[in-house]
């Protein structure tokens, strides 16, 4: 691959990764303008957005690490929500075709990658063993129970906090923001 076709592959990775941000509807963007020429397929593309979800999650699981040392399981539940938000539509394409996706070679690797992307989860929140240790499938049991919290947390509707009755408890909830 040379300079500018590696380039010219992450430009289009990004224009495909602001479409799938922007429609938000969980299909593959395959009408970008240059995707036909810079991936092969869909395995070729839905590869790269898989390594994109999964580079970012690792850096972000990284720094809620530096900023919640005491709760491991909260810094990764945490990280995987703020990659959500951040890539959305991303996560939604991946989602789907691990799901639906019609070729079979598709979601077999898309399913290898959320289970290391399961293990990941568990053993930076301490609760799994590192892979190659042998403690794989329960690792990813674990992760995935923490992607289950990081989902539902994300599903739940936020309960608004009661209107203060009086001067006095507005003024405490003024000082307190």
């Amino acid at each position: 691959m040379t300079w500018k076709s590696h380039h010219r592959r992450g430009d289009v990775l990004r224009t495909v990764m602001t479409a799938a941000d922007d429609r938000r509807d969980g299909v593959l963007p395959r009408d970008v303008e240059g995707v036909a020429e810079t991936f092969a397929d869909d395995l070729d593309l839905l590869g790269a957005l898989s390594l994109r979800w999964h580079t970012r999650l690792a850096g972000r699981i990284e720094r809620e690490l530096l900023s919640q040392p005491m709760d491991l399981e909260a810094a990764v539940v945490t990280a995987w929500q703020g990659v959500r938000d951040e890539m959305p539509g991303v996560r939604a394409v991946l989602d789907t075709a691990l799901a639906e996706h019609p070729d079979a070679r598709v979601r077999d690797a898309l399913g290898r990658a959320d289970a290391k992307e399961r293990v990941l989860m568990a053993v930076m929140a301490g609760r799994g063993d590192a892979p190659g240790v042998g403690g794989e499938a329960l690792s990813a049991r674990v992760g995935a129970r923490l992607v289950e919290r990081a989902r539902a947390a994300a599903a739940a509707p936020a309960t608004p906090a009661p209107a203060p009755a009086g001067l006095l408890d507005r003024l405490r909830a003024a000082l307190a923001a």
